[in-house]
């Protein structure tokens, strides 16, 4: 039996979730000469994720979905680049899959790129094309799902898109994790969430603030308390609806390390001691 826990005079089981990881091989292939479109960028994050958790294949998702968030003249200008199109529309429908099992009791990572946070409805920079978190919330708006949802970025840059697709609805709360060293950093995720009331949990999951990666400062196991925070807020806030999708991180050998202290920390599963 799970254990009965008790917070704010409310009882929640506190329990582990399961895990699936929604991945495609096309993930593996590169569609344009960008560092998230790098040969052999997410083989170490394929390699550990897959001996743990179950893979589950998505399907593109349909330009209907993506015209849920953006307009039909970037749809169309993002078109024009044949690989980059099909991979977009890839990664949109792994996330969308992902939103769909979590609605379902489930924690869900969609292992994909192009990344999208930096999508705005009209334009994308920054390796980003459509908004796959956004995209994703929006449909389940559309299907009457939630009523309210939170999102929370925790990659090194500032998810402009997201903010700006959202901006105007107050639906959607969005944070973009942030501190100037380790300690504070966690602070900042734990405080926001204090108060905070959803009905589901979205995360633009970004591994580039690793020490050895772009950002310079977080640990691999501090990506694995990172997940057990936000599991732990999903299991008592919004019975475990909890997905994420890969944004940014470019140093494969801590993107696999991390990604996988993330997803057990999700997941409710002990960690270890790495550090590095």
């Amino acid at each position: 039996m799970p254990e009965l826990l008790k917070k704010g005079g409310k009882g929640f089981f506190k329990y582990p979730l399961r895990m699936k990881v929604v991945f495609h091989r096309s993930f593996l292939e590169m569609y344009v000469g960008d560092p998230a479109a790098s040969y052999g960028r997410l083989d170490h994050a394929l390699d550990l994720v897959r001996r743990k958790y179950p893979l589950f294949e998505p399907s593109p998702s349909t330009e209907k979905d993506v015209l849920l968030v953006h307009s039909r003249s970037h749809l169309e200008s993002v078109r024009r680049e044949d690989a980059v199109f099909s991979m977009a529309l890839l990664a949109a429908g792994a996330t969308i899959t992902a939103a769909e099992i979590s609605w379902g009791g489930e924690a869900a990572f969609a292992l994909c790129r192009p990344p999208g946070h930096h999508a705005s409805p009209d334009s994308s920079w920054g390796f980003c094309y459509f908004n796959n978190i956004a995209i994703a919330v929006q449909k389940l708006f559309q299907q009457g799902k939630i009523e309210k949802a939170l999102i929370i970025d925790f990659d090194l840059h500032y998810g402009d898109g997201t903010s700006n697709i959202f901006a105007d609805n107050p639906a959607v709360s969005y944070w973009h994790v942030w501190g100037r060293e380790r300690v504070s950093f966690l602070q900042n995720l734990k405080g926001y969430l204090k108060d905070m009331q959803t009905d589901l949990v979205a995360v633009s999951a970004g591994f580039d603030r690793h020490k050895q990666d772009w950002g310079g400062m977080l640990t691999t196991a501090d990506y694995g308390a990172i997940g057990t925070i936000l599991g732990d807020f999903a299991r008592e806030r919004c019975q475990g609806r909890v997905f994420a999708a890969l944004e940014g991180g470019y140093n494969p050998r801590t993107l696999g390390d991390s990604t996988l202290a993330f997803l057990d920390g999700l997941a409710g599963q002990a960690l270890d001691d790495r550090t590095e």
